[in-house]
């Protein structure tokens, strides 16, 4: 069901990655259907399989040279970045180049084209912001955090969920998110500070780009917050 708040003067054009994965196509699903978005760009390696009037596609392999595609990525409000890959099997590494080095180079590109552009990141619960930490994913996130928070860009909030409870028809669902989803009532009313839904990011994101937060740093009970605003 489409948003039926009021829209914004100005409905905003946004950028979205990891359309192909289960956050990013939530988001994507949630930036079609509101009317504060205006345009939504999706910029990925293979098709998002997704058609509506909003939406405009770039299919690009290479992540860490975007020179062709460079200024078809400017002109945008925001950009919601939701790629990112699992540590499980990779040494730090090979995780830091995959997350730390890919999103600062296309972070660094878009604040440099877009300087009045609004960044939301996907990062995750216990994400390590000393850098120090025991957990390699930790640190290498909170690194990654903590040099995007210094870009030039009109404001960047890094979104750090716990569960995230799926939406209910999209496709990328990851096999233990199903589950766990007749858990989801008594998750929410257990651990209210660590449980939201995919629809609750995507609507948080969207609301902060037009209106702001109030940190930079969103937990899980911010997201469900600022998602009701």
């Amino acid at each position: 069901m489409e948003n039926m708040k009021a829209p914004a003067a100005n409905p905003i054009k946004v950028i979205v990655t990891g359309a192909t994965g289960m956050v990013g196509e939530g988001v994507l699903h949630e930036c079609l259907l509101d009317r504060d978005v205006a345009e939504v760009l999706v910029v990925g390696r293979r098709p998002c399989g997704m058609s509506h009037p909003k939406l405009k596609e770039i299919i690009h392999a290479d992540w860490f040279d975007l020179t062709s595609i460079r200024e078809r990525l400017a002109g945008y409000d925001a950009c919601f970045f939701c790629l990112g890959v699992s540590s499980v099997g990779r040494s730090e590494a090979e995780y830091s180049r995959l997350t730390y080095d890919l999103t600062l180079h296309a972070a660094e590109l878009l604040a440099g084209l877009n300087p009045g552009m609004v960044l939301c990141y996907v990062s995750g619960e216990g994400t390590d912001s000393s850098e120090r930490g025991r957990s390699m994913w930790a640190r290498v996130k909170g690194k990654t955090e903590n040099r995007l928070l210094r870009l030039p860009f009109k404001s960047a909030y890094m979104y750090r969920p716990g569960y995230i409870h799926p939406t209910k028809g999209l496709r990328n669902i990851h096999r233990y998110y199903y589950a766990l989803t007749w858990l989801y009532p008594a998750l929410r009313i257990l651990f209210p500070s660590h449980v939201i839904t995919l629809r609750e990011l995507g609507q948080a994101m969207i609301r902060s780009a037009v209106h702001g937060a109030d940190t930079s740093i969103l937990h899980s009970r911010d997201i469900a917050a600022l998602a009701k605003r």
